[in-house]
């Protein structure tokens, strides 16, 4: 599908107007800043779409008797509305709010999440056709519940990419770490929504590297966009990579931003760890041609001031939250693989204790 002739929407405020293909920017501070970087509406639109890969992606546009499929059409069917910011698009001269395209109900998460035929069915004979799940992005079959008053992410986990999930979020936690709230669900692990629905806009950091999730291209666009950001930043990789963690990119941590100045605040609270630690399997004993430990080492030796972010590990901390968590693992494999890695970072093979700088 061509998109045709929109305003992009900051809450109520106009940031810009896509017509005829053109990109005219209106409020430049409130502009979203994929558009800062790339011009083109349709391709903003496209990154806010649920993966077409998931078969349940395919069973809910089937329910929901979408006749276009394509990434931009399905965006659109909810005028490119999402749960963690506040950004939309309306037709030119709608008199549309952004208290009409805000999402209210989760009835379609069941089928997201789960895909069974009765959830199917349910939502194909639903009267209701607006959901965040369509804007709901990843590979992992999810959904958005509202609970309370409050958005959960819900994410299909089995046990040891639950334990793995919610053992970092609370270990990170342990450290000092600005991490996003995790529980644990039959299945599935649930995250809060960190942006308290839009209060704070989520800007992921796709919209400002792309794909492009090298340390130190991400730290040089960080100093020129949101310094503040990159204590957190360094933090955050260093975590990584004592936790076994492959799987960090640039969908999966970002920015937050005021929605009435369009201020970057800082970085995101951490999220998405379903694929480190022991969720793929427990690690082998880490070795000097680890490529996270390199890389880590790498940053750390072309900038050694670093180091001063770098909380203090030690085994009784792991040891407590594996316990707290009540969950059947390998305690000792798990705490020689952390205390491992963190001894390797930055040292050849010896152990160091890094100051408490948070």
């Amino acid at each position: 599908m061509t998109m045709q002739n929109y305003y992009i929407m900051s809450g109520d405020t106009t940031a810009a107007k896509w017509e005829n293909g053109e990109l005219t920017v209106l409020n430049d501070t409130l502009l979203p800043l994929f558009l800062k970087r790339v011009h083109n509406a349709e391709l903003w639109l496209e990154t806010r779409a649920i993966d077409s890969h998931r078969a349940n992606s395919r069973l809910l546009k089937k329910a929901l008797r979408l006749k276009e499929k394509d990434d931009v059409s399905t965006v659109i069917h909810v005028n490119g509305a999402t749960i963690t910011d506040n950004y939309w698009i309306k037709p030119i001269d709608s008199d549309l709010t952004y208290a009409d395209v805000k999402f209210s109900d989760d009835y379609f998460a069941r089928l997201a999440l789960k895909g069974t035929y009765d959830s199917f069915n349910r939502a194909a004979n639903s009267k209701h056709s607006r959901t965040p799940e369509l804007t709901n992005i990843g590979s992992f079959e999810k959904c958005w519940r509202l609970i309370d008053g409050k958005w959960w992410m819900y994410k299909a986990a089995n046990h040891d990419e639950m334990f793995s999930e919610l053992f970092i979020a609370r270990f990170g936690a342990a450290l000092g770490m600005d991490m996003a709230v995790y529980e644990r669900g039959d299945h599935y692990v649930k995250t809060l929504d960190f942006t308290n629905a839009a209060e704070v806009n989520f800007e992921p950091a796709s919209t400002f590297m792309d794909d492009n999730d090298d340390y130190e291209d991400v730290i040089a666009m960080l100093q020129e966009i949101c310094p503040q950001a990159i204590p957190d930043y360094v933090r955050m990789i260093f975590l990584d990579t004592i936790v076994a963690n492959p799987d960090r990119h640039t969908a999966n941590f970002g920015l937050l931003r005021n929605i009435k100045t369009g201020e970057l605040i800082g970085l995101s609270p951490l999220f998405d760890h379903n694929m480190a630690l022991i969720a793929r399997g427990y690690p082998k004993a880490p070795k000097k041609s680890d490529l996270l430990i390199r890389l880590f080492n790498d940053l750390t030796d072309n900038h050694p001031q670093y180091k001063e972010y770098l909380p203090e590990v030690n085994e009784e901390v792991i040891r407590k939250v594996i316990a707290d968590l009540h969950m059947r693992v390998r305690t000792n494999d798990i705490v020689g693989l952390i205390m491992g890695r963190n001894g390797m970072v930055n040292k050849d093979g010896d152990n160091i204790e890094f100051k408490n700088k948070l």
